[in-house]
């Protein structure tokens, strides 16, 4: 195993995502066995350099926004658990999918 790739072994650990594809909490233990950047290695910074400067398409992009939602749509989102907030996206690309004009 190369010095990058022990900085890529997950066994042991939890999925990063939930069921939804969120990015989930990192618990105390995870955020302590963290390494600085700076301790990387070389190769380690200049592939993960190259990753922050990679763009997103602007098809797949979120943009955080702020709607006023009546509160029982607002709590039955909610009631779904982690994740609502990509499910009110679904459902609104859902509806936008439905009413497309012809």
């Amino acid at each position: 195993m190369t010095n990058s790739e022990k900085f890529w072994d997950t066994t042991g650990t939890e999925d990063w995502t939930d069921d939804e594809g969120e990015v989930r909490e990192l618990n105390g233990k995870e955020i302590a066995s963290m390494t600085p950047f700076a301790d990387l290695p070389e190769d380690l910074k200049i592939l993960l350099l190259q990753v922050k400067g990679a763009t997103i398409s602007p098809d797949s992009a979120k943009k955080t926004v702020s709607i006023d939602l009546s509160t029982d749509v607002l709590e039955k989102f909610e009631a779904k658990g982690e994740g609502w907030e990509s499910k009110v996206d679904d459902a609104l690309r859902e509806w936008l999918e439905e009413h497309k004009a012809s």
